[in-house]
Parts: structure tokens; sequence; C-alpha cells
């Protein structure tokens, strides 16, 4: 069988809805905020980072998992964390490709923050070969 008849056969993946999954998450995990009071002047940046972070390969069904890192300047709130592990930890079952990961924690963390700057990396462990590293800028 060569590799273009078991890639076609194979090409049936499915990826939920991004709306839908956002939604999903916002009920099951919503991510919450804490006060912050600035006190001098200066960019004030806060790294998070998940390096556990799961979910599931809409095409071969298979779990993937990577680190997610989260740089951001706050403007009136702060992320907090409890929330943001319980977050990350819902992907575990949500069939998801990596770029769109990408973007759902992204949109979710700027509606939840809405931080001046931010900066994600969402970096892939290594599976099959391949590695894949996405990242998405905010006003940087």
């Amino acid at each position: 069988m060569s590799n273009n008849k078991l890639y076609k056969e194979n090409k049936d993946y499915k990826q939920a809805n991004l709306k839908k999954i956002r939604s999903d998450l916002k009920k099951k995990a919503p991510l919450e905020t804490f006060k912050f009071d600035e006190l001098t002047a200066g960019e004030h940046w806060v790294t998070i980072s998940s390096p556990e972070f799961t979910a599931i390969c809409p095409f071969s069904d298979w779990p993937d998992f990577g680190t997610v890192t989260i740089k951001y300047i706050p403007n009136k709130v702060c992320l907090e964390l409890k929330s943001f592990k319980i977050y990350i930890n819902a992907f575990r079952d949500v069939k998801i490709f990596h770029e769109a990961v990408t973007e759902v924690i992204f949109a979710d963390f700027l509606d939840a923050v809405k931080p001046k700057k931010a900066h994600i990396v969402v970096d892939m462990n290594v599976r099959g070969n391949v590695k894949t590293i996405c990242e998405k800028r905010f006003k940087c």
C-alpha cells in the first residue's frame, strides 16, 4: 500500500468547532483573574508555563503532549494559576490540532486577562519524527 493511499484512507479526522470547544471549556474550567496594582514604571512581564499539556490528535486519536507558555504584561488583572491549571487539564480529551490549541488558549486568555501585551508558545513534543511549535503575539 502506498503512502498516498494510506493517507487518503485515514483522512477522516474530526476536530470540533473551535467556538464549541471554547464554550465547553468556559463552562468546565473558566479562567479566573485577580486584581493587579502596578506600583512602579516599566513593563512588568509575567511568564506562566505548563509543561504537561495533553490533547488528542484528531487524525490519529493518539495523545499529544507539550508545553504551553504564556508571557504577558498585565493591565488591571493577572491570571489566577489554579484556574489555569484546571483549564489546561480540560484539554486532555479534546480532539484538536496544535495550531487550533494555540488559537483557543490565546483567545480565552486574552478575553479573561485583557493584557497590555502577550505572547503564547505551544511547544509540542516530537511524535513520529515531527515537532511543532506554534507562537502568537498580541501587541508585541
